[in-house]
């Protein structure tokens, strides 16, 4: 992937008390509500220029009902009244009923924001909810505002409750009472003498009616030092003896809790992980084998984190976009107890019986790669993304195509359902829009079945900001990673970064990627990977000089090389494909150690299709002057314009009788290009549906966009004939000696 993709989702970790907050404290929807913003901490933090909010309601129990307007319609959303540089208040008046135009009759129970820049630029992040109270008594804890707060052993606080209509109002600390007032608010200063859990609670009473409020806080504790238990790795550890541990590497850092379903997400003393070095860990036992439990990080008492080892996350904003045939049954996320990411475990998984136990990869000389977007190969309904449940129908198709490897793009979680891939966040979790781990087994096991394997495309030069990896390390005033961030640089250091740059030089960045490879390769029997931008593996900071990027990088050379050998280390036929495009000094290089690499010849050939003279030599790794077929020679990628867009728009026309702009004489002009690059020795990639003459620009819907898809195109017989040439060609390539001859 060479372009920059056109957006990045600035995501904030950090838990921040009292970012909203509403006058009165416990209000209803026939009042008047003063809601006032604190940006600290929040996606607006240090913007200091107008605020607009994206509002509506949740009415009858359906969120964002009656919204204000559209997204950045500054026009119509309502915006904030500045207090200072950190403060906004938005005045909703005379009431909620009026101000979002409901009707009386319905029931309104929350206040819906997200609160945005006047650009549209920053904004927070999650969604924020605001609870509205029937009339009547209500009381609601203010000091402390929320449950899981942390304070420090000896703080002294000032705990504060508010009713609706005046009461007999009662505090209490772990049941013992406080204070007792007759009034509207009551206050109480308190003295944290013990650390652990500590339970706030509020009653109101007004004889015929009664209301209380419970909130549970945390007291710091010491984090205690012991030695890791042996054979365990960083993320989710199954014991086989019904208890799991769970480890994270998180260098630098001093308190870690892990946060579960199995202790409501709350902090407790027993899931506060203990140190060894660099690594936090902590067994828990008592858990139901066969329940899936969601869990989190708290790192520091402020910065919460799904684990970056994940083999599944769990996305509020994005789970619920997915098709049920897609993904049955998932998982609902604990919207009750926590926000952001979480990941997910099951101690009794789901198991897959494999049947291709005999499966041979390809000699890596003969593969014939299909490069396939899923989201764009078939589609599972109307409006829905393609799945690998619906990618298997067509393996058959495949097969008789005579393609012996399929590279899927980007199948671990990335940021958002719709994407290329290229913008991951989790590099050890399938993306649950392309379907559930057992069909990730099935599609290589069936692909196996017909002697085909399966390569996928890994984008370790980057993560994006849903990362905990980013998150954990993370410069809210600069929307970058932390100078002490041991796995991401601050500033990239190559001009073709997108997203955050990771430093492969660091111990740290090294495991994370080995462990999460071994991963793919042990769990769904991968057959190799391609490995997106890895000419950006590299420390040598070249920002602003994209020529010397590309030139001989010893050190990068090294860390590839190192990639190289665990890969084979764990399984020897692993492919090992590079998308590298440097100088053909360094390249040599990596070929001679057994990698194979990229060779985009999109431009060359597509000007011969086009009817024009071009050298396509270069595609032959004897001109490279290589020792080894280690070129995957291709005429068109994903990153590449598909080559009969221009045949039919920038085709020779000179010759009226045979004109390269007519449909027919631009596809056959495909099928010659098939006898000219399958014919070549070494491994040869064809890009989707480039065997039917895909004729949609790259760039229709915009470049990432989702692109037509055109089944109908084989039953075309002039469109099928370039599937059966280059399925001709492709057995010739497999068969026939003389095509992978170094004469």
């Amino acid at each position: 992937m060479k372009q920059k993709l056109l957006y990045f989702l600035f995501f904030l970790p950090f838990i921040v008390a009292s970012q909203v907050t509403t006058s009165p404290a416990v209000p209803t929807a026939n009042d008047a509500i003063t809601v006032t913003l604190t940006t600290t901490g929040t996606g607006l933090d240090g913007y200091t220029g107008d605020i607009y909010a994206h509002t509506g309601v949740t009415v009858d129990g359906a969120q964002w009902q009656n919204v204000i307007g559209g997204w950045a319609d500054n026009a119509n959303n309502p915006k904030l009244t500045k207090v200072n540089n950190t403060t906004y208040e938005l005045i909703i008046t005379p009431d909620v009923f009026t101000y979002y135009g409901v009707a009386t009759n319905k029931t309104i129970t929350e206040l819906n924001f997200v609160f945005r820049a006047s650009d549209a630029s920053k904004q927070t992040s999650p969604d924020i909810f605001i609870q509205l109270y029937e009339a009547g008594l209500n009381v609601v804890l203010t000091t402390p505002s929320k449950s899981n707060e942390v304070y420090s052993l000896n703080d002294n606080i000032t705990l504060t409750a508010e009713s609706s209509i005046s009461a007999d109002l009662e505090l209490f600390v772990d049941n013992v009472s406080q204070k007792t007032v007759t009034s509207t608010i009551i206050t109480s200063a308190y003295t944290f003498t013990s650390t652990g859990s500590h339970t706030i609670k509020v009653d109101a009473d007004q004889g015929a009616e009664s209301a209380s409020d419970e909130k549970t806080v945390y007291v710091k504790t010491t984090t205690q030092n012991a030695t890791l238990p042996s054979g365990v790795v960083d993320g989710f550890n199954n014991n086989g003896n019904g208890t799991v541990t769970f480890v994270l590497t998180a260098p630098n850092k001093i308190d870690v809790f892990v946060l579960g379903e199995f202790n409501d997400f709350g902090l407790n003393e027993t899931y506060q992980m203990k140190k060894d070095g660099d690594k936090f860990w902590v067994t828990v036992s008592g858990l139901d084998a066969n329940t899936e439990y969601a869990y989190q990080y708290l790192v520091d008492y402020e910065i919460k984190i799904a684990d970056p080892y994940a083999t599944k996350v769990l996305d509020p904003n994005n789970d619920k976009y997915i098709p049920s045939e897609t993904y049955p049954n998932l998982k609902a996320y604990p919207t009750d107890f926590t926000t952001g990411n979480v990941s997910t475990f099951k101690i009794n998984e789901a198991s897959f019986n494999w049947t291709a136990n005999n499966f041979t990869p390809p000699n890596q000389e003969n593969l014939i790669v299909y490069e396939l977007l899923l989201r764009d190969f078939e589609v599972v309904n109307t409006n829905d993304i393609g799945d690998l449940k619906r990618a298997m129908t067509h393996l058959d198709y495949l097969e008789d195509l005579g393609v012996n490897a399929i590279e899927l793009m980007p199948v671990n979680e990335f940021e958002g359902n719709d994407s290329w891939g290229y913008n991951p966040s989790f590099h050890g979790a399938l993306d649950k829009a392309y379907g559930t781990k057992n069909d990730l087994k099935e599609f290589v096991d069936e692909c196996h079945k017909r002697d085909i394997a399966v390569i996928i495309d890994v984008v370790y030069n980057h993560a994006f900001s849903q990362s905990p990896l980013a998150q954990m390390y993370w410069d809210s005033s600069n929307y970058r990673p932390s100078s002490d961030n041991p796995y991401l640089n601050p500033i990239a250091k190559h001009d073709y970064n997108v997203g955050y740059d990771f430093n492969h030089e660091s111990v740290f960045t090294k495991k994370y990627v080995k462990q999460t490879l071994q991963y793919w390769l042990e769990e769904y029997r991968i057959d190799g990977f391609r490995f997106d931008l890895s000419k950006g593996f590299t420390q040598n900071n070249t920002l602003g000089n994209v020529a010397e990027w590309g030139h001989f990088d010893a050190s990068r050379v090294a860390i590839l090389k190192d990639y190289a050998d665990f890969l084979w280390s764990v399984n020897p036929n692993t492919y090992t494909i590079l998308e590298h495009l440097s100088d053909n000094d360094e390249e040599k290089e990596l070929s001679a150690y057994g990698m194979m690499l990229w060779g985009n010849m999109n431009h060359s050939y597509y000007q011969n299709t086009k009817g024009y003279s071009s050298d396509i030599s270069w595609i032959s790794y004897q001109k490279r002057g290589w020792t080894d077929p280690h070129v995957v020679g291709y005429m068109e990628s994903h990153d590449e314009e598909r080559l009969m867009y221009k045949n039919l728009t920038e085709g020779n026309s000179s010759n009226p009788s045979y004109n390269v702009k007519n449909l027919n004489i631009a596809l056959s002009r495909e099928e010659l290009a098939g006898n000219f690059f399958f014919t070549i020795p070494g491994p040869k990639m064809i890009w989707q549906f480039g065997e039917l003459g895909y004729d949609i620009s790259i760039n229709e819907g915009g470049r990432l966009g989702r692109k037509p898809i055109h089944w109908e195109y084989f039953d075309d017989a002039n469109r099928r004939k370039i599937y059966d040439v280059w399925a001709t060609l492709a057995a010739f390539k497999k068969e026939q000696p003389a095509f992978q001859t170094t004469d």
